[in-house]
């Protein structure tokens, strides 16, 4: 039987914690008072000559790869310089200044110039700049020269030498740092991609370079220059807006501005790190430690042959020089079953390596200023109405409708005179005489399809193009697609039955995307089976495992508002046959429409040619669409050149491209005339 706790035991107990509370209380009083009387003086003198600097690891981004692994975009580590505020006087920071200079001229570095003013024998503006804007928003004397203005920096940064090369050198670092701003926490940066030689002079003399310290940086490269450039886009310093919109970012961070880049930010940048520095209030580094390691970007693998995409660009390039009127372009490589775009090509293009320290008023000002608009992906931002290349559209409307038969035919007599006040003649005005569809597509009589389009209805060639998904956006994984037009009561209030036969050629106000073409040819090609356009292979994480497709669909459909267009079309066997089979009299028989062009080609193939009037003086852009090989299609094509003139003009650079893919040897092609005067259509 236990006995019972008496009085005592509960006081005994109480006095022993109290005591234990005492003694901490002790002991801790005693250690406040170590700390603030005996070491006071230390800590003190410690506090006041040393800060702690919390420091970002960038974190190394990631490449961008074709299908075989090819680095189309790579990023590597470098070194840069970057300077914080310190507490020295103005006499110190201009010597530290003009040293850091000399030694990055000595090695052959480059660093940060934005000072307007250069000195060459002479003061002069850099080219560019608008001199007089420029004093006007520097406070500046609007009268004064630029040695005048030159002399004011000088004075403002109360700069000692005597020599103007110098002067001018301490000038523009004193500006940059009046530009930016910067703090004992937030820094600026000097220079990238120094040389080791500089680095081992900065970090061995730090000393004599307050505040100014090196650390690692991530240098992105484009290894196969203005390649893929609007596929591929380009990095640039994050400006204030999208520094305010995402607070996980700092000043000195590069950012995708266009393209890939753009799209996948979130998978290429990584997280960056964390490093903490012991520094002195003069600026010199005393200690650093890692906090938080950095992680390095995803891996974005395309779907893009490398060497089709090189051939894709190079004979778009040459079928645009080749034509005197025409100056823009775009041409788009399909897998037909998967959806996987294995080229897509945009002319004219750019240089991304220029973005990536900054690129230059000039070459911006000539980008920009450039008509043939260089910074556009015209295969997925630009539109046309597709001319004959759309006739295989009515042709499935009248078959599906019933509007027309397979081996039924319509009698071309050269002008279409179902309408009083409207009456189009067909591109022979001598006529074709009795066709059947597949003899219609082969020799592109808009007569037969004005009449077929007459039959099935606006609605049914609304129908049938949607399923195609003609004048939508197809959801590939870049920025900026325009969904187009497809021409009908929805797209025009003052509909009438004289423009859905203008419709039903490829006119009215049809405008499609050379994407959307190439899909529609794709489709045809497998038999109307709908395909997920698609540009991404896959994403690979650092860790080795991958981002899953319905990931990456989300971030498009919330990025781009759509991740897929179309549906599948059920086309009879018959009806198929009839359509390629006029495709490939386009390419084979005597009267086909680009037979001229592919003569003695290895490789049977479905096309069509088409122009688009774009004016009343007989203007057209050319238009080409294929798929090969004919019995087992594997890929498709879409050529569009803006103000080729005539469809056929746009079959050269087709049969150049897939001569790539099937790896034949490249001949040079004569042209024959007699192909030049297809199908102009007559409003």
């Amino acid at each position: 039987m236990k006995k019972a706790k008496t009085k005592q035991d509960y006081n005994l107990r109480f006095n022993i914690i109290i005591a234990i509370i005492y003694i901490i209380g002790i002991v801790l009083l005693v250690k406040l008072f170590t700390l603030q009387i005996v070491e006071g003086e230390n800590y003190r003198e410690a506090s006041n000559t040393k800060l702690t600097r919390e420091t970002t690891i960038h974190a190394t981004r990631g490449n961008i790869l074709d299908a075989s692994g090819n680095k189309l975009v790579s990023t590597s580590m470098v070194y840069s310089v970057e300077i914080y505020k310190t507490k020295i006087d103005n006499d110190t920071l201009n010597k530290s200044l003009l040293l850091f200079a000399k030694t990055m001229d000595e090695n052959g570095d480059k660093y940060v110039d934005q000072f307007p003013i250069i000195f060459d024998s002479e003061f002069r503006i850099k080219e560019g700049i608008d001199f007089d804007n420029w004093k006007k928003k520097q406070n500046l004397d609007e009268n004064y020269s630029v040695e005048e203005c030159f002399n004011h920096y000088v004075q403002k940064y109360d700069i000692k030498t005597e020599d103007k090369l110098e002067q001018r050198k301490i000038a523009n670092l004193r500006y940059i740092i009046d530009l930016n701003g910067y703090s004992s926490t937030r820094s600026i940066k000097l220079a990238t991609h120094i040389s080791n030689n500089s680095v081992a002079r900065l970090n061995e003399m730090s000393a004599s370079f307050p505040g100014i310290t090196t650390y690692s940086d991530t240098s992105i490269a484009y290894p196969y220059g203005e390649l893929a450039s609007h596929i591929l886009g380009y990095t640039g310093a994050i400006n204030e807006e999208e520094l305010a919109a995402d607070k996980t970012y700092n000043r000195n961070d590069v950012i995708g501005k266009t393209g890939l880049e753009r799209t996948f930010e979130k998978y290429l940048r990584g997280k960056n790190g964390t490093k903490l520095v012991d520094v002195s209030v003069d600026g010199v580094v005393m200690d650093e430690y890692v906090s938080e390691e950095a992680i390095a970007g995803s891996n974005i693998i395309l779907t893009l042959d490398i060497d089709l995409q090189k051939q894709t660009e190079k004979a778009l390039a040459k079928g645009i020089h080749d034509i005197s009127s025409a100056t823009e372009g775009a041409a788009v490589v399909l897998n037909c079953n998967t959806g996987e775009v294995l080229a897509m090509a945009s002319y004219p293009n750019y240089n991304p390596a220029l973005f990536i320290d900054g690129i230059s008023s000039t070459d911006y000002n000539n980008y920009i200023n450039d008509s043939r608009h260089p910074f556009i992906n015209k295969a997925i931002s630009d539109t046309s109405a597709p001319g004959s290349t759309f006739k295989m559209v009515t042709a499935i409307a009248g078959l599906q409708s019933g509007g027309i038969q397979v081996d039924s035919k319509i009698g071309c007599s050269g002008r279409y005179t179902r309408f009083d006040t409207y009456q189009p003649y067909c591109w022979n005005k001598r006529g074709h005489g009795y066709l059947s569809v597949t003899q219609a597509i082969e020799r592109s009589c808009n007569y037969f399809f004005y009449e077929t389009g007459y039959r099935s209805g606006i609605k049914e060639l609304n129908r049938v193009a949607r399923a195609f998904g003609l004048g939508s956006k197809t959801g590939i994984e870049l920025p900026n697609e325009t969904p187009g037009v497809l021409a009908g009561p929805d797209s025009d209030s003052q509909w009438s039955p004289g423009k859905t036969v203008q419709a039903a050629i490829g006119q009215s106000n049809n405008s499609f995307t050379p994407l959307q073409m190439a899909k529609y040819t794709a489709m045809i090609a497998n038999g109307g089976k709908n395909i997920d356009v698609t540009i991404i292979k896959d994403i690979e994480n650092p860790d080795g495992t991958k981002v899953s497709r319905n990931e990456i669909d989300s971030l498009i459909n919330e990025e781009n508002g759509v991740t897929n267009s179309g549906e599948d079309l059920n086309f009879s066997e018959e009806h198929l046959k009839a359509i390629k089979e006029g495709m490939k009299g386009v390419t084979t028989d005597d009267g086909g429409t680009a037979v001229g062009y592919f003569r003695g080609f290895s490789t049977v193939l479905g096309g069509k040619t088409g122009s688009a009037s774009v004016d009343e003086r007989g203007n057209a852009n050319a238009w080409f669409v294929g798929f090969a090989p004919y019995d087992n299609p594997e890929v498709a094509v879409a050529v569009y050149i803006k103000l080729g003139q005539h469809g056929a003009a746009a079959a050269p650079v087709a049969r150049e491209i897939l001569a790539q893919y099937f790896g034949m040897n490249q001949v040079d092609i004569k042209e024959d005339v007699s192909v030049m005067n297809e199908e102009q259509s007559t409003y």
